[in-house]
């Protein structure tokens, strides 16, 4: 039996974690001789204060969805996949690749093609990785990091020596065109008399992110390749017994997991009219907290997408508009991350502990 409910271990442990960590952020801020609420209320403004703020944030809650969801297909099949951030570098060339080789008239004829270039980009970042573990049993973080390292640089080599633009000093591809273009939300919205920022960067990419937490749902609890990979996840030597093969599910679970991340490249790349060096900027990262703090769920994935699109446009705008330095942003970042990730068990026991001591009562007058 659970000692905790499911809706404490889904919400409140997030959200405890979530409070200590801001908790001794503030703490930080006001040893700097800054007051932590004005901080806040910058960032809260920045961010969720107008349509432009809104934009952004949802831009970045956009590739936070895909790469949490990256994580979380590995998750569900006991796989730490570290290479999100390579993956997604990856399907982003296959984005750019397909929107450069067509003159395409329309971007409803466009994006179908780069979300299946970038998705199939990912996954063949992905296999490799997944097949050494399979098949050599080498361990899938240290391939899949060092898989991150290799990307970067075959990246520097495409886009200083091959697509860059002759002529060009910037290390990126030309202008995709007019035909390519997505929609973005002033666009949407404009279509039922709702003014949105045409300078914010949010386009429908956010809608497919929120389709693809549907259909990751779909997969993994509503089919039975969704079902074998959760058993083989819960144990690999159970799941061989009942017929399920360990190498079927580390390189399917691999791809996907490859596919999802490289699905980024519609919003990192195609969105933005062409590609640049470090596109994906740290967001494969990022996805691995975001799993983590969902929950390894489309729901919970979702909202902690959102919660690290906020911080991202809301420590954006206060290290623009407050005397606080960029790194300060990132510890922050990286406190929601140490609290949601590693430090886990710190917010989980002292609850474990409380629920027990709640139930004896319980107990006893039975």
């Amino acid at each position: 039996m659970d000692v905790m409910p499911k809706w404490a271990d889904a919400i409140l442990i997030p959200i405890l974690s979530i409070l200590i960590s801001f908790f001794l952020s503030g703490l930080v801020i006001l040893y700097l001789g800054m007051n932590p609420f004005e901080a806040l209320k910058l960032m809260v403004t920045g961010a969720l204060g107008s349509t432009y703020g809104w934009g952004y944030t949802l831009y970045y809650t956009t590739n936070f969805i895909f790469t949490g969801l990256c994580a979380a297909i590995a998750f569900h099949a006991r796989l730490f996949n570290i290479g999100g951030e390579g993956q997604a570098t990856f399907g982003g060339l296959g984005v750019a690749l397909v929107c450069l080789a067509v003159p395409w008239p329309h971007w409803t004829l466009a994006l179908p093609a780069a979300m299946l270039g970038g998705a199939l980009f990912g996954a063949a970042w992905a296999i490799i990785p997944a097949w050494l573990q399979a098949k050599r049993g080498s361990h899938i973080v240290i391939t899949t990091i060092m898989f991150n390292y290799i990307v970067a640089a075959l990246m520097v080599f495409l886009l200083v020596e091959v697509l860059k633009p002759e002529g060009s000093m910037d290390p990126a591809t030309r202008r995709f065109g007019d035909g390519v273009a997505l929609p973005k939300f002033s666009d949407i919205f404009g279509l039922f008399a709702i003014e949105f920022s045409d300078a914010a960067p949010a386009n429908i990419s956010f809608f497919i992110a929120i389709l693809a937490c549907y259909l990751f749902w779909l997969l993994v609890w509503r089919t039975k390749l969704g079902y074998e990979l959760r058993a083989y996840g819960h144990s690999e030597s159970a799941a061989a017994y009942a017929g399920i093969s360990p190498t079927k599910m580390i390189i399917v679970a691999m791809m996907i997991s490859g596919g999802l991340a490289g699905m980024m490249g519609i919003n990192s790349v195609m969105a933005t009219d062409r590609l640049v060096l470090n596109s994906v900027e740290g967001a494969g990262f990022i996805g691995l907290a975001v799993a983590l703090m969902g929950r390894s769920h489309p729901v919970g994935i979702f909202l902690a997408a959102l919660l690290f699109g906020f911080l991202y446009q809301g420590g954006g705008e206060l290290a623009l508009w407050a005397s606080i330095p960029r790194e300060l942003i990132i510890l922050i970042q990286g406190l929601v991350i140490l609290f949601t990730g590693a430090l886990d068990n710190l917010v989980r026991m002292p609850l474990e502990k409380l629920f027990l001591l709640l139930r004896k009562p319980r107990s006893e007058e039975v």
